[in-house]
């Protein structure tokens, strides 16, 4: 069922846009593409299904899930129901380090624009961390709602000091048009997208998945806490290092392609749990099929809601998200 959902939404996000295309004009260019068939499709159309429209909606649909999946594992390690890459900072730095190799030049071509971002993330939550341990958190849990504060004000700040250092690097290193395309891809921008980034995106999904339903034993015995999690035999800290890492990395490669995109690891997780439970035997593969979901359905919207221009996708994702969130909020405290 879950494959035959994430089909259709592929298929929607290939469909729709400025311009409907039809179902069957879309699988006949799959035909033509993939088995070589021979049915006659206009060449625009062909070129706009297969170069442009499919390529986006799969790299929607793996940052979608990449989002998701962050999301669930922070928030299962941090004990926290506000933990997601956007406001754990790990967003903000992945955007800083993908924007010091694409305007300054850092690493002098040696580090890749995943490369630059990934060290960004890392170097983000790395600081969050220590904020929060300055702060007398401990990141394993223990001390309750002090150590999810403390982490969350820390995640905070780390957010926006790496988002001013990237404005600086924008302000003072781009030009007025770099300026211009920066600040609409750190919004959130799937028009660039090609089948490149679906080779470079499906892989770090996948693999985030994979990383998830390994550990999902170990999910489930951190969402009370890392003592628990030790006297069930799991040894916290490298499987800690291993999530977290595994979740910076896919983090870091989804922003190096689309931008910073709020909402999807902080929403999709909380309505997954209403639908399935907190058992991460179900919940990480229905978080990763909803983020893809939402996130194509979220830009088919971009594409449609002003006639003649494309939105940010993280505008889009903020519109829905937000009231989603708040509706989350008071059903949570009302069941309280």
């Amino acid at each position: 069922m879950s494959p035959l959902i994430l089909f259709l939404a592929v298929m929607a996000g290939t469909a729709i846009g400025e311009t409907t295309i039809p179902m069957q004009t879309i699988l006949k260019v799959l035909a033509n593409q993939l088995w070589g068939a021979d049915y006659a499709v206009d060449r625009i159309d062909a070129g706009i299904i297969w170069n442009y429209r499919l390529s986006r909606a799969i790299v929607a649909a793996c940052c979608g899930a990449g989002l998701a999946l962050a999301g669930v594992v922070l928030q299962a390690l941090l004990r926290n129901p506000l933990a997601d890459p956007f406001l754990m900072g790990i967003s903000a730095g992945a955007s800083t380090g993908a924007v010091a190799v694409t305007i300054s030049g850092l690493g002098a071509g040696a580090l890749t624009l995943s490369a630059g971002a990934f060290a960004g993330a890392g170097l983000a939550f790395g600081l969050v961390v220590v904020l929060a341990r300055a702060a007398g958190s401990n990141t394993g849990g223990g001390r309750g709602a002090q150590a999810a504060g403390a982490i969350i004000l820390a995640g905070i700040a780390g957010s926006q000091l790496f988002n001013a250092l990237t404005a600086f690097i924008i302000t003072k290193s781009a030009s007025a048009e770099q300026a211009r395309g920066i600040m609409f891809w750190l919004m959130g921008n799937l028009s660039g997208v090609r089948w490149d980034d679906v080779v470079l995106g499906l892989p770090a999904a996948l693999g985030g998945v994979l990383i998830c339903l390994w550990h999902r034993r170990a999910l489930d015995a951190f969402t009370f806490g890392a003592d628990s999690a030790a006297s069930m035999g799991i040894a916290v800290r490298p499987v800690r290092g291993i999530l977290i890492g595994g979740m910076a990395l896919v983090t870091a490669v989804m922003v190096s392609m689309v931008g910073a995109i709020g909402f999807v690891g902080l929403v999709i997780p909380h309505a997954m749990r209403f639908l399935v439970g907190s058992r991460h035997t179900r919940l990480v593969p229905a978080s990763a099929l909803a983020g893809a979901v939402f996130l194509i359905g979220s830009d088919i919207l971009s594409r449609i809601m002003v006639p003649g221009q494309v939105l940010p996708i993280g505008v889009v994702t903020a519109l829905i998200g937000a009231p989603a969130f708040a509706l989350i909020l008071v059903r949570r405290t009302r069941a309280r």
